[in-house]
């Protein structure tokens, strides 16, 4: 069950304005939006943590990892997008990290309430390379908001704003009453090795955790869980690299400092 929702304001407003464009920071509308969606939330029962609440120094990992120290049910990051030049594009989009679980229909949901205020709805697109994506232990979305260099879609963020703001908290009330929203499944592995031991020499080292059975079965058992060890490098970025290959084959993977 979804209860403890972590809403992102993108970017962070200090070192990280995110997209700028004749003045209108990205930072500033996403803080907005992101407070405005989280008082819905809140006021329908949801346990509502926030990224940021102001221009703090913040990169994308911290935010992932604020996340994952919440133990939170769901993540969800604003944003708005920006062409290579003025009114190239105009228009909604939602990220995912894959389309495994309740994702894309929360996704789509969003997408369709904004398209319903009049913004286009480009589409649900695979992002497995975002950092808030790929790095939260729970399911996430990224909710690009609309174009900050489109004159079309700042006069509807502006003038439209709570009802923009109701239409993404919609999205995920709705989809978390309609769908069998049960936290995604881990994958099964055929092998296991007992717990390794530190590594002393190790900076970062990609692990996995699980029992043999299924997921299901797996809920039920009280045995300890196994990690499997994969790497060790001195270098985070190498650490880094080897788990986007992981998870790039399907698994669930975490980097852990020793």
């Amino acid at each position: 069950m979804v209860n403890r929702i972590v809403i992102d304001a993108g970017h962070n407003g200090l070192t990280d304005p995110g997209a700028v464009f004749n003045g209108r920071r990205e930072s500033d509308d996403t803080l907005r939006l992101a407070n405005a969606v989280g008082e819905i939330l809140s006021r329908n029962g949801y346990d509502v943590i926030y990224t940021r609440t102001g221009d703090i120094s913040q990169s994308v990992l911290q935010k992932a990892e604020l996340a994952n120290d919440a133990d939170a049910d769901l993540f969800v990051s604003i944003h708005r997008n920006m062409g290579t030049y003025p009114e190239q594009y105009n228009g909604v989009q939602t990220l995912v990290y894959d389309r495994s679980g309740f994702k894309v229909p929360m996704a789509e949901n969003i997408n369709q309430n904004l398209e319903g205020l009049g913004f286009r709805n480009i589409n649900v697109d695979v992002r497995p390379d975002l950092a808030v994506l790929r790095r939260t232990k729970m399911p996430a979305l990224l909710v690009e908001a609309g174009f900050l260099d489109s004159q079309e879609d700042n006069r509807l963020f502006d003038s439209r704003f709570y009802e923009i703001a109701q239409a993404i908290a919609d999205g995920i009330m709705d989809t978390l009453t309609t769908e069998a929203a049960d936290p995604e499944e881990p994958v099964t592995f055929a092998s296991v090795q007992p717990p390794l031991p530190p590594m002393q020499t190790a900076s970062s080292v990609p692990w996995s955790a699980f029992r043999t059975e299924t997921a299901s079965t797996a809920s039920t058992d009280n045995r300890p869980l196994y990690r499997v060890q994969v790497g060790a490098f001195h270098n985070m970025q190498n650490a880094i690299e080897l788990e986007q290959e992981l998870k790039r084959l399907g698994y669930n993977t975490w980097i852990v400092t020793v």
